[in-house]
């Protein structure tokens, strides 16, 4: 089976967004993703999984953590991929 047709063609944007986010910084808030991710013009189902973050400032770990479970509890992680 080839999991690569399962890939979206959004696969890795999330990543992109988290390295964006971290530039320069060791934590954000809930807006900076939510705005960040709009700017970026993320696909739908990854703004959905966005927007399920809790409000309150994150470490990169924490929001990957956040992130990937988000995308775990959907069955999504294959189709978008992972974030660290």
């Amino acid at each position: 089976m080839d999991f690569a047709s399962f890939q979206s063609e959004a696969f890795g944007d999330l990543q992109r967004l988290v390295d964006a986010l971290y530039l320069g910084r060791n934590e954000v808030n809930r807006l900076d993703v939510v705005v960040q991710a709009e700017l970026q013009d993320l696909d739908r189902d990854l703004i959905e999984i966005v927007d399920l973050l809790p409000p309150g400032r994150y470490s990169r770990q924490r929001l990957c953590d956040q992130l990937n479970s988000a995308l775990a509890a959907h069955g999504w992680g294959g189709t978008y991929g992972t974030v660290e």
